[in-house]
């Protein structure tokens, strides 16, 4: 009965794992799978006007964006304040003390690649971004309450 139940657990898990890639057009999982072939653990959102594929790439949570023909749109991933470029890490500490780092990603597409920092203290939630990977430019700001 054990190996009945079991062998049933399998079967279910790994129909449902090829469920989630039922609504992914052909062109679209093509594309990821030649960019992405080590990916693991790879989720789909399907959206009207795009496909957002969540996975682990080099322990990395990594989220790709397609659109219908397979096109990559970009790429974000969460980084650690180490991951970034030495140029951002100097100019955060230099320009930012008493703050601490709530939020940090990156948006990797065809015409460069953008960091997107949010900052806060006892008062204020900052969000700055950085397009050159030199310096971090004032993107949003709001009081906490």
């Amino acid at each position: 009965m054990k190996k009945i139940i079991l062998t049933l657990a399998i079967a279910i898990s790994t129909l449902s794992a090829f469920a989630k890639d039922e609504n992914v057009n052909d062109k679209v999982l093509t594309a990821f799978k030649t960019e992405f072939n080590t990916a693991q653990n790879v989720e789909w959102t399907v959206s009207s006007n795009y496909y957002k594929a969540t996975f682990v790439y080099n322990d990395k949570h990594v989220f790709a964006y397609y659109n219908e023909n397979g096109e990559l749109l970009g790429l974000t991933r969460y980084l650690s304040p180490n991951d970034l470029p030495i140029s951002l890490q100097t100019n955060l500490k230099k320009n930012y003390t008493g703050y601490w780092i709530s939020d940090l990603f990156e948006v990797a597409k065809s015409d460069g690649t953008t960091y997107y920092l949010t900052l806060e203290n006892a008062d204020t939630k900052l969000v700055v971004k950085s397009t050159d990977a030199a310096n971090w430019n004032f993107y949003n700001k709001e009081k906490k309450s």
